[in-house]
């Protein structure tokens, strides 16, 4: 069973005005992804993501170029000996480089669905799972800046839905950011799990500043405040309250997650599947975070391809935690591009796919009906 064709496509569709979210990061005009297609000597194909890196275009000619050179002919089921001919030709000697690191998730990750249609297993039993509720929180390009009413609106609408738990977007001010906490935590009352991401948009000031109201709220994280590297602000951050600090999402492998690990600032893990080297070494990090009784939340990326494979994953090892579940209004990658990547049950949780591999289809013709669309997906 060797690799016959690899194929990546970028595809992007606009986000209109009324379905637009303003994060730490910006304001929304489009929704990017890197679809991988790869293809064995027998016929039997496996689609994986790539996170889009804010570049699609480039990340997918990376695939469409260099990695597949390198992959062509390898045994398809040998996902470890594909991951070190990456790592050895391209990722290592040139640098722990984020975009080789996503490129090859895709790849990584569409050789696990090809291993599971090949033996007729879901990817979670393949993995070593069991089938189990896994705890999903409400996330995705959702809950952003907006008036404190509004927010409590739209967290509402996903309590209802059945969610137990929610992220909100924070990174505006600190002021304004607690107070559309202390809306929610209001609202919708003491049981709720809020969660909070800054998108990068703190300051080591503003951080000193909202991290006692975060705490007094009782807010279970405080992901990225600032940038991956900035080891030194999340180690000074670390001491001033009780608040976990979350991450991961924008670290790659797990060469750089035994930093984060042994820095002790960043206790709440992130992987994100489609960007840190695929499910094999998001194996690799569970492991690693396991013997330091650390837990893995991973961050979910833009397609109903990166999901499943996040809840397969979640399922499979033993110091999983949330999935985040995207809520974004609109989303074509999670409601169009392939078929439903889960169903939320009453109590907020999710449940691996029972098909094998990845367990869900992929349309061809959106691919070829929405081409990338070049220009950032943040303004």
């Amino acid at each position: 069973m060797k690799i016959a064709d690899v194929r990546a496509y970028p595809t992007s569709f606009p986000v209109p005005p009324e379905a637009s979210v303003v994060l730490g990061i910006g304001r929304t005009v489009k929704r990017d992804a890197v679809v991988v297609r790869v293809t064995t000597d027998g016929g039997l194909v496996g689609w994986g993501e790539s996170h889009h890196g804010r570049a699609p275009g480039a990340v997918a000619h990376l695939v469409n170029t260099t990695l597949r050179q390198l992959v062509l002919g390898l045994d398809a089921a040998d996902v470890v000996g594909v991951w070190a001919r990456i790592y050895r030709m391209q990722l290592g000697s040139h640098g722990m480089g984020a975009g080789t690191s996503i490129a090859m998730s895709g790849i990584d990750m569409a050789l696990w669905d090809i291993r599971g249609k090949a033996t007729g297993w879901p990817l979670y039993r393949l993995l070593g799972g069991s089938s189990r509720p896994i705890p999903a929180y409400a996330g995705g390009v959702s809950l952003g800046w907006q008036e404190p009413a509004a927010l409590v609106d739209e967290a509402r609408v996903h309590v209802a839905a059945g969610f137990r738990a929610v992220k909100l977007r924070l990174g505006d001010t600190p002021a304004r950011d607690l107070e559309r906490v202390a809306a929610v935590r209001q609202a919708l009352g003491p049981d709720l799990v809020i969660l909070t991401d800054a998108n990068t948009g703190y300051s080591l000031q503003d951080a000193r500043t909202a991290l006692p109201g975060l705490e007094a709220h009782g807010v279970g994280w405080l992901e990225e405040p600032f940038p991956a590297h900035d080891h030194r602000s999340y180690a000074l951050a670390a001491t001033w309250s009780r608040v976990p600090l979350a991450a991961g999402e924008n670290h790659y492998t797990r060469f750089e997650f035994t930093r984060v690990i042994e820095d002790r600032a960043i206790t709440i893990l992130q992987p994100d599947l489609a960007k840190t080297g695929g499910i094999t070494e998001g194996l690799r990090i569970a492991a690693l975070a396991g013997a330091w009784k650390l837990p893995i939340h991973p961050h979910t990326s833009m397609t109903g391809l990166s999901m499943a494979a996040t809840i397969h994953f979640l399922a499979a090892v033993d110091n999983g935690g949330y999935f985040e579940a995207d809520v974004s209004r609109g989303n074509l990658f999670r409601d169009a591009l392939t078929s439903p990547p889960y169903r939320l049950d009453a109590d907020g949780c999710v449940a691996p796919l029972e098909a094998p591999g990845l367990g869900v289809e992929v349309d061809e013709e959106f691919l070829a009906k929405h081409p990338v669309i070049e220009g950032p997906s943040y303004v």
